[in-house]
């Protein structure tokens, strides 16, 4: 035989695709060539798998005279990295009669080392998905990658430490064991008390009790975390709004299983997953001196950026206005729509970015704008340039500004009452988050929290009475609210409704959806 052919597959954007790894042999000067638009790391593999396959006890193709041809199919998609290694392996094995299997509806997912072993390979989940909608029905990967693997059901899961022992199961089918499903993570998680789950999150968890004072911003916080708002707060230096920042990720709901899924598969492909499965709402606080690659996304083969690993969960932004204007201004798709598109000469992908964003902003560069003790050091140009950074479509966009002010001292030295906030807060925004549940499912509407609602959605499911109508009417003639503003105020009423189970949006609620809206620019 001189010819075989396996499977394996490689990610695009946030999808993946099946290929198919062909291998022909024939005499003549050792030659070994891949084609099919290889980049380096596919080319490398000719070194990677002859030095396996000898340390694996077969004949190395280098050893031979005879002329190697490997091609990676469809031809007319740019092939990527080092994870087609196993499937060139076996697939020259079978080709030069040293193995014998039935590759069909069998999927060979890893990298090579020298010796053999497998390494770990990013993108595992959405290809493992694909391959089930393909048909498939076994994926061979690396150990590492076993557990995000197994969150895919009906489909035989085997990992491997090395080339050697893949080819041993092939032939026995006895050495590997299947991998066990991870189905009821999810629902280990859901039953247990909020209590349970912060503690498992972090030991370093900072309790909303230990922030003195700032009754408005955890309010604010807690408005945020039940409807999905977007939040800014603004104050001096050193008031409490990165450990405020870093405490609201604690009061997020548990993470259902088809989001734990979603956001797994993201940093898959991204390569940053660093645990086999995230359980948790994920929080991205990248430098405000960070790339606009990096944060937006993009590259030659576009990738997930910072708002994208975002997704489901929070993106801090700290020192807002420190931000590359353009980093900002692009925050606007996916405040507004959810997603963000990136469109490169190789073609176009749009990826997912729906997060809470929690910017953090000084009142001027140094600090002391607006300070009663401290004098601000500001040029009028400096100070100018600053609140400039903030565009009027992002100040639209966000729904909660929060003042965050100085403490005064004597509140600081105040005993610690040891009463955890942090669990009461979280019980509340769950609620609040079921009964959105409830009402989408019943206007068969599938969506999560209220601030994903539409227009439309506002005046048939919203609830509100006559007379905040008549203040909301009122209130955005004299503060020129845009549209856009006006319907983000009504959603924003809508969840603090929720929050104390009120089914219609009265007066009162309105008036306090409006104290959140920036008194001038930030």
């Amino acid at each position: 035989m001189s010819f075989a052919k396996t499977f394996s597959a490689q990610t695009i954007g946030l999808g993946a695709k099946i290929i198919d790894v062909e291998i022909d042999l024939s005499k003549g000067l050792h030659n070994f060539t891949i084609v099919g638009l290889p980049d380096k790391g596919v080319e490398e593999s000719r070194d990677r798998v002859s030095a396996s396959i000898k340390n694996s006890g077969f004949t190395s193709p280098k050893s031979l005279n005879q002329k190697v041809v490997v091609s990676l199919a469809p031809a007319d998609i740019k092939k990527e990295g080092p994870i087609f290694d196993v499937a060139i392996s076996l697939a020259y094995l079978l080709a030069n009669e040293e193995i014998e299997f039935n590759a069909e509806k069998i999927l060979f997912l890893g990298e090579l080392s020298l010796d053999g072993n497998l390494r770990r390979i990013n993108g595992v989940l959405p290809i493992v998905a694909q391959a089930k909608a393909s048909g498939f029905l076994e994926v061979f990967l690396p150990k590492e990658n076993a557990k995000e693997a197994a969150l895919i059901s009906d489909i035989k899961i085997y990992s491997a430490n090395n080339l050697k022992e893949i080819i041993e199961h092939l032939n026995t089918k006895k050495l590997i064991k299947e991998k066990q499903k991870e189905e009821n993570i999810s629902k280990k998680l859901e039953q247990q008390p909020p209590t349970e789950i912060i503690s498992e999150v972090d030991e370093m968890l900072i309790d909303f009790s230990e922030i003195k004072g700032q009754e408005t911003a955890k309010r604010g916080l807690e408005i945020a975390a039940a409807g999905g708002h977007n939040i800014a707060m603004y104050g001096p230096p050193g008031t409490g709004k990165t450990m405020l920042a870093k405490a609201f990720a604690h009061i997020l709901p548990t993470l259902s299983f088809d989001e734990i899924l979603e956001i797994t598969s993201i940093h898959s492909v991204a390569g940053v997953l660093k645990k086999d499965i995230i359980t948790k709402s994920p929080v991205r606080a990248p430098h405000h001196t960070a790339s606009y690659v990096s944060i937006v996304g993009g590259g030659a083969t576009p990738k997930p950026g910072e708002i994208t690993l975002a997704h489901r969960g929070v993106l801090f932004l700290d020192e807002f206005p420190e931000f590359d204007r353009k980093v900002i201004e692009t925050l606007r798709e996916p405040l507004e729509e959810g997603e963000i598109t990136i469109s490169r000469s190789k073609g176009t992908i749009t990826f997912p970015a729906n997060f809470i964003l929690i910017a953090a902003m000084n009142p001027c560069p140094c600090g002391n704008f607006g300070s009663k003790t401290k004098e601000c050091i500001c040029k009028p140009m400096d100070l100018l340039r600053y609140q400039r950074k903030i565009s009027g479509p992002i100040i639209d966009r966000i729904d909660m500004w929060v003042e965050v002010s100085q403490i005064n001292y004597e509140k600081l030295a105040e005993k610690d009452s040891g009463k955890k906030e942090t669990a009461e807060i979280k019980n509340r925004v769950i609620s609040a988050r079921e009964i959105q549940k409830k009402r989408f499912a019943e206007a068969g509407r599938k969506i999560k929290t209220n601030s994903e609602m539409e227009a439309k959605d506002i005046g048939k499911i919203a609830g509100l009475e006559d007379s905040a109508k008549e203040i909301l009417n009122s209130s955005a003639k004299k503060l020129d609210l845009s549209a856009r503003a006006y319907h983000r105020i009504i959603k924003l009423g809508r969840t603090i409704a929720d929050l104390e189970g009120n089914e219609t949006i009265n007066s009162s609620h309105i008036l306090e959806a409006l104290q959140y809206r920036p008194k001038r620019n930030q």
